[in-house]
């Protein structure tokens, strides 16, 4: 073998909330680690252990597959086998390397299987192959050529490293072991490994034991993955502006903070650009501009430009799909241009919108109008501005003065015009 070395109401409202904090909370309990070993059998019988690494190599991953090691070693397992789909690492390559040594020096032999059809081992995670005491390819699937791979050896032919080649290939340049199509012929082929001949083949005796990531790592996991990190982030930032344009605290602001908390821990374990993160903060900012006006204007245009190149740029070293970019970006401007402005004033609307005898109606100051604030008028909640230079404190009675699009212009009724109509 080729040796290889490398690194609506409230009441309502509060009641949905209430099921979303509950919902929360049984993910949570669901979520918690569990042993996922089969029924323990004598150290002497031993077994081999199958488990499943898929997706970038963040530390939700990499701790997993320590711990696994751990475990295998305790239970007298014959073999760990890794069944690996990855296209590359996001820890720190510190970390990167310290999986690496586990790998290469566990007592139990680490394997890895990339695998099934159509699975890749790119960039960083490659570091796993090199590492690894036998390593096979199912067809179909495809490994990049990397130094670490590689290791002390030389390339023939046309090959070159950052190469992507199919099984075939990899075990024609000695970078892999063999080429098998399924995970039992690969186990059933590792030494130690007892098997049966069948009419079909070779079966295995030994008993192999499957395990992967539980339920709370897979959401952290799929959470660090650069298309769910990025919509979770613009969604939740998106469901918070339209929360702080309702005057109120309800289902779409809970979710939406639910979001922007997963999608900004998706962040923190992924390359991120803080440029692209300041562009999309900048443009919920523009958005929110015009929002507030109820009129699409110049900054809705500086918003959508804004957000497209901070999306475009979030990550170092990753890439967005164009099918994942264009829906959020399409969204996004369609939700801010129309949707936004709809939806606020339905939640605004009252009998009285748009007639010109609400001017003169009197209500009162939710917190303080310093110059801008809430009010409600006819128990309806509103925007409010002040035209005076006094600001006005929080539960005073107040009279709309004049009302610009869904702001209301208002006076304290205490030392206002009489006669409003006429301004005198």
């Amino acid at each position: 073998m080729l040796r290889r070395i490398g690194p609506g109401p409230r009441s309502t409202t509060l009641s949905r909330a209430g099921l979303v904090l509950v919902l929360l909370g049984l993910l949570l309990v669901l979520g918690a680690p569990r042993s996922d070993a089969a029924p323990s059998q004598d150290a002497d019988e031993g077994y081999v252990a199958v488990i499943e690494v898929s997706g970038l190599l963040d530390k939700v991953l990499v701790d997993f597959v320590e711990t696994q090691i751990t475990k295998a070693e305790d239970q007298g397992a014959i073999a760990l086998v890794l069944q690996l789909n990855s296209g590359g690492a996001v820890v720190a390559d510190a970390r990167l390397d310290q999986l690496v040594a586990r790998v290469r020096d566990a007592d139990v032999p680490v394997a890895v299987w990339v695998g099934p059809s159509g699975s890749q081992a790119s960039s960083g995670a490659t570091a796993l192959l090199a590492a690894a005491r036998v390593v096979g390819v199912a067809p179909g699937s495809r490994v990049e050529i990397t130094r670490t791979l590689l290791g002390d050896g030389t390339l023939g032919g046309e090959a070159a490293v950052g190469d992507k080649v199919s099984a075939g290939d990899a075990v024609d340049l000695g970078l892999v072991d063999n080429a098998t199509p399924v995970i039992g012929q690969f186990v059933v082929n590792l030494e130690g490994v007892e098997s049966e001949v069948v009419a079909g083949g070779r079966q295995p005796v030994t008993q192999a034991r499957f395990a992967q990531l539980p339920l709370g790592g897979q959401l952290m996991h799929t959470v660090s993955s650069p298309p769910v990190a990025y919509l979770l982030f613009v969604i939740g930032l998106a469901l918070i502006l339209f929360e702080l344009f309702t005057a109120g605290v309800g289902v779409a602001g809970l979710v939406g903070a639910g979001s922007l908390v997963l999608g900004c821990y998706g962040l923190a374990a992924l390359p991120t650009n803080p440029v692209g993160v300041g562009l999309i903060l900048f443009a919920m900012l523009g958005y929110g501009i015009d929002v507030q006006t109820g009129v699409p204007r110049v900054w809705s245009g500086i918003a959508t430009v804004a957000f497209t190149v901070g999306s475009v740029v979030l990550y170092d070293g990753l890439s967005l799909s164009w099918i994942t970019l264009l829906v959020a970006i399409v969204g996004m401007a369609v939700a801010m241009v129309a949707g936004m402005p709809g939806m606020v004033r339905t939640r605004f609307s009252t009998p009285t919108i748009g007639r010109e005898w609400m001017v003169g109606e009197e209500g009162t100051s939710v917190g303080r109008v310093a110059p801008d604030g809430i009010v409600t008028v006819r128990d309806a909640p509103w925007r409010a501005r002040t035209n005076r230079a006094t600001p006005i404190e929080a539960a005073r009675p107040v009279r709309v003065v004049s009302i610009d699009g869904l702001l209301l212009e208002v006076e304290p009724v205490e030392g206002g015009a009489t006669d409003h109509r006429d301004g005198r």
